[in-house]
């Protein structure tokens, strides 16, 4: 008896391809509608083009005042931030910003700051010439200093001139401690310095001739 006719016949295996097998749990798709997901949209975050950034900006905050009134139900504090701004590169500026919070009156003081940024004169890392300026009860003096000097300046000075890019000077301040004075006389004193050229062709002279 042959062995092979006793053997029953192989059961054929049908496999279903992934169009052919039915979706669980998902209806049919429907163009246009909700039943499948969305086609993917082109040009997505990766195709955008690079944001560019502007200048690093150095932020300073130099003072910040709480104030309390009271009221029937007790007591409600607001905050002011005095803030310097610069790109250590010539530009500085300072603003003042009031809010509720702390975090609110820095931002409107840095945004204050970047919108009053103003191009001072800044020699090899220092300034032109000696300076004196008053504003209000402050009074400040600034002294060029030669490379390897530093900064010898109080907390309140020394942030405009960091701001602004000075890396040698020497400051003095001789009058009133109060923040917003000191700083508004520091950056007027930053502002009234001229250079050798500028004070030439103001006269309307070179430096050639200036020498003879």
């Amino acid at each position: 008896m042959n062995t092979e006719e006793t053997k029953a016949p192989a059961e054929e295996t049908t496999q279903e391809t992934p169009a052919q097998q039915p979706q669980r749990g998902r209806g049919p798709r429907r163009e246009g509608g909700r039943g499948g997901r969305a086609p993917r949209r082109e040009g997505g975050r990766r195709n955008e083009a690079p944001v560019e950034e502007g200048p690093q900006l150095m932020e300073k905050v130099v003072y910040v005042n709480r104030c309390a009134k009271v009221v029937k139900g007790g007591r409600r504090f607001s905050f002011s931030a005095l803030i310097v701004v610069g790109d250590q590169k010539g530009k500085v500026g300072y603003g003042f910003g009031k809010a509720n919070e702390v975090s609110d009156a820095i931002r409107k003081g840095t945004d204050a700051a970047k919108r009053a940024m103003k191009k001072v004169v800044v020699v090899n890392d220092t300034i032109p010439h000696e300076v004196y300026s008053e504003f209000g009860g402050a009074k400040i003096v600034l002294k060029p200093a030669t490379a390897g000097t530093g900064l010898v300046a109080g907390a309140k000075v020394r942030a405009v001139l960091e701001a602004a890019g000075v890396n040698n000077i020497i400051a003095k301040s001789l009058g009133s401690s109060n923040a917003a004075n000191v700083v508004k006389a520091t950056m007027q004193a930053m502002l009234s310095m001229r250079t050798a050229d500028q004070i030439l062709s103001a006269r309307g002279k070179k430096k050639k001739d200036a020498a003879i």
